[in-house]
């Protein structure tokens, strides 16, 4: 059985002169009999901070060690990161004063340099840089047979090679450097097309047959139209880059435009997909025989997309749950289609929240599915037709401006008799910024559509109702 000096012990509770006292045997005693019990580390003294201090000026007096902060910066890391090279007793290589050449210059000059006395009489260890342009040499017989041409002559056509050689295939330089005043005027381009073509005449004349041949090829025309592109690019005025910027943000609106149509068309095709589907299910249901099917053939049924009305959830889960629960419109549908699905109940005479039964509350569900899936095809239908008066309007507006190409028209509104057709001068024109073309047509404004969505509502039950 234990006693209260195991459990001190057990605890560290206890200290030295507590079981001394008591005149019990610890396990230590037995343990170490001979070895001092450590005083407990709590008899330090521990420095409470300062009312008011903050604690980030607190830790830059003192640190873990209680040592006073040094006055200068320092550095506690042993050593650098890298090893200092570690100098020995032995003997140092020698060095020495010689001269030496650079391969790269023709005319013999003598340099000196200190270097290494074992290294007396080896090259320039810089002369493997000096990297040349292999120009390609020809013979008299060889340019008279095939790189003959009316328009260059053999000297001009020499002293182009030999500026090739000299400045590297530089040929910027080699147009500066060019003797204008006794050959004709070349171009830049007119010396890279000739250089470029006797490099492939040469390749061709002195290829070996069977060997994969690396032809030079240089178009010229190309070279010339990219840099007149470039001239007419950096010549334009501040009106012409306004213009250009202006068209480009029209694009990227028409571009905008375009794809929010496209995906109007298709949450439109989805909307009508839905519809045909349910209808076609509610046939299926009424032909079909009140029996009840297994369960694999309910499974096999057609699948309604998510945009189909309203998608109620499925209590499947274990536990008790009340069936009015599964009249509860889930989160997903927003507050103005259940503002419109309330108006449209009470203009059918529907009650809000009938006697939840079996078949009521499936038949419930349905209504208002179809209602709000009604709702969407009306809404959709009407933002088609906004779109299309648009279009329409637009289409005369630029017809009656003469824009499209055919004779001026007069408005096909209402006016007065007297009026006449626009007539367009060709020097008093439309600016051609008011007359771009929008194909998809302007998005639709918050106020418009608020207006047409109410309109909807209100008329669609009235059309929905029978008689």
């Amino acid at each position: 059985m234990a006693t209260g000096a195991d459990v001190r012990d057990i605890l560290e509770l206890g200290g030295p002169e507590g079981d001394a006292a008591s005149g019990t045997i610890s396990k230590k005693d037995i343990i170490n009999p001979d070895k001092k019990k450590s005083k407990k580390s709590s008899e330090t003294l521990t420095f409470k901070r300062p009312e008011g201090m903050h604690r980030e000026v607190y830790a830059l007096l003192y640190s873990d060690k209680k040592d006073a902060p040094p006055l200068l910066p320092s550095d506690t890391a042993q050593g650098y990161r890298t090893v200092k090279a570690k100098l020995g007793s032995k003997k140092v290589r020698p060095w020495k004063w010689m001269p030496f050449t650079n391969p790269a210059r023709k005319d013999g000059a003598m340099f000196f340099h200190w270097r290494r006395a074992a290294e007396e009489g080896k090259d320039y260890p810089f002369a493997r840089f000096n990297k040349t342009v292999q120009v390609p040499v020809y013979s008299e017989q060889e340019y008279q047979l095939y790189l003959h041409d009316d328009a260059w002559t053999k000297a001009e056509t020499d002293h182009l090679f030999d500026l090739s050689r000299r400045f590297d295939l530089r040929f910027v330089v080699i147009h500066d450097r060019y003797d204008h005043q006794q050959f004709k005027k070349r171009s830049v381009e007119d010396l890279k097309e000739r250089y470029y073509h006797i490099c492939a005449k040469l390749a061709n004349v002195r290829a070996v047959p069977g060997t994969d041949l690396k032809i030079p090829v240089f178009d010229a025309g190309h070279e010339r139209r990219r840099k007149e592109q470039l001239e007419r690019l950096y010549n334009r005025t501040p009106e012409q880059v306004a213009e250009e910027e202006y068209l480009l943000q029209e694009l990227r609106k028409i571009e905008a435009r375009k794809k929010e149509r496209e995906k109007r068309s298709q949450d439109l095709q989805k909307l009508i997909t839905a519809a045909d589907t349910t209808a076609e299910q509610r046939r299926t249901e009424r032909k079909a025989p009140k029996k009840k099917l297994p369960q694999k053939k309910e499974a096999e049924k057609p699948a309604v997309p998510e945009t189909a009305g309203i998608k109620f959830p499925d209590f499947k889960s274990a536990g008790v749950t009340l069936r009015s629960q599964r009249m509860k419109l889930p989160s997903s549908v927003g507050q103005k289609k259940i503002k419109a699905l309330e108006q449209m109940l009470l203009e059918l005479g529907v009650e809000l929240s009938p006697t939840p039964t079996e078949e009521l509350v499936h038949m419930f569900n349905e209504l208002r599915s179809d209602l709000v899936l009604l709702y969407e095809l009306k809404q959709a239908c009407a933002n088609c037709e906004y779109e299309l008066q648009m279009l329409r309007h637009r289409h005369e507006a630029l017809a009656r401006a003469g824009v499209l190409g055919g004779p001026a028209t007069p408005a096909s509104g209402p006016g007065p008799a007297s009026a006449e057709p626009a007539v367009t001068e060709p020097g008093l024109g439309p600016d051609p910024k008011d007359t771009i073309i929008d194909v998809v047509g302007a998005p639709l404004t918050p106020n418009s559509r608020k207006r047409r969505e109410s309109a909807s509502s209100s008329s669609s039950v009235k059309k929905a109702k029978k008689p």
